[in-house]
């Protein structure tokens, strides 16, 4: 790796830390939205720069495209950028900190063990590692949870769309409906 690849991995793992951060410490939703981008899109330069293109632009269709649209999409549905910041709940600071602390427990662990575990992982075969051999294994062997995770993302937007119609447009479904069957 040259000098130069060296300094914009550097700069490159800043920007991703510090969006990262910036997500955590926002108080707007969109900001927060705005700023995981940021993060996905310099994650996959991250890629590039490590020569792994197929997995770059992955990263860019499916995380920085799709995945961040549907969420702008909720967050612009639910109003989430005009909801109060209220106080959070008295358990849930006590819960980050100890959910925290068992991340920081097994980071520790993973430092400690890692050379026992590198040896562990098998590296996978270069036939398969092209997007070909990977479309295959996805609609072959791996279809049925390729399925049940659309299914999944749909039963979530469906969810999403009925948890933010207004009472007002219930009450019109309702009154059509009463139009409709007269009793």
């Amino acid at each position: 790796m040259s000098i130069g690849s060296m300094i914009a991995f550097g700069f490159l793992a800043v920007v991703v830390v510090a969006s990262g951060i910036a997500m955590l410490l926002s108080r707007n939703a969109i900001y927060a939205a705005l700023f995981l981008v940021l993060n996905f899109v310099t994650v996959a330069v991250l890629y590039l720069i490590l020569g792994a293109p197929f997995i770059s632009l992955v990263q860019i269709t499916v995380y920085a495209g799709s995945i961040m649209v549907l969420f702008l999409f909720v967050i612009m549905l639910l109003g989430a950028d005009k909801m109060p910041a209220g106080e959070p709940l008295r358990f849930q600071r006590g819960l980050a900190l100890l959910l925290g602390g068992v991340f920081v427990a097994e980071l520790v662990a993973f430092l400690i063990y890692r050379s026992e575990l590198t040896g562990m992982v098998n590296p996978i075969p270069i036939d398969q590692s092209s997007p070909a051999a990977i479309g295959n294994l996805l609609f072959t062997k791996y279809a049925l949870p390729f399925e049940l995770t659309g299914f999944v993302l749909l039963v979530a937007t469906v969810g999403a769309i009925l948890l933010t119609r207004s009472d007002s447009s219930v009450k019109r479904s309702q009154t059509i409906q009463k139009k409709d069957n007269p009793q």
